[in-house]
């Protein structure tokens, strides 16, 4: 078989690949947060995936051999690295979410959560752009909430850098495609929420 790069051009990565840096993550008002937590979110997650599919393996043995059975889908926790800033916006809400969950000391849901799963746990959208701008795949995380918060180290060596912490999310499910997160209309060009707009929660 001859190796041409012209056929590579035109059949292979026709749109020059996907690029990885664009995209951004949606969480709309989940438990602890603020019009400028949702929106700082936007700019400032700097990390996360999208999520795998993995469905479960049976094995079952047969007279020394083994043949294998599909078995249940599975759904791993979801991660995101977020960049800190001074103004301490996202990790305090953050944090207002997992205390309200449950709180430090007392053992209790507090802040508006209470037993009820739909009280504590939201929805996340991942968008992931094409290179002019558009929308080519979105990925929502159903029924997710913070199960742990990364500490954030200090450092007198830690010159030139940007802080960012992770936060890892259990959640039920995920669907690809299912776009329900917070539109980009219900913001203003300052970044305020427009009155009287909700998110569909």
């Amino acid at each position: 078989m001859a190796f041409n790069v012209e056929e590579f051009k035109a059949s292979g990565l026709v749109r020059g690949g996907a690029r990885p840096s664009l995209f951004h993550v949606v969480i709309p008002e989940w438990p602890g947060s603020t019009v400028d937590s949702e929106q700082s979110l936007r700019f400032l997650c700097r990390t996360t995936s999208i999520p795998p599919s993995q469905v479960g393996a049976i094995d079952v043995p047969y007279f020394g051999r083994q043949i294998k059975l599909a078995g249940d889908r599975v759904y791993a926790d979801w991660n995101v690295t977020i960049m800190h800033d001074e103004t301490y916006n996202i990790r305090k809400a953050v944090e207002s979410w997992h205390t309200n969950i449950n709180q430090h000391i007392e053992n209790k849901m507090t802040g508006g959560v209470s037993p009820s799963p739909n009280s504590y746990k939201r929805d996340a959208v991942i968008r992931h752009y094409s290179k002019d701008g558009s929308v080519i795949q979105t990925y929502t995380i159903k029924g997710m909430f913070p199960i742990n918060i990364s500490q954030m180290g200090l450092d007198f060596d830690a010159v030139n850098q940007v802080m960012t912490f992770d936060v890892d999310f259990a959640l039920d499910y995920w669907l690809p495609g299912d776009d329900i997160g917070l539109d980009e209309s219900v913001f203003d060009l300052e970044g305020v929420r427009r009155p009287n707009i909700g998110t569909g929660f």
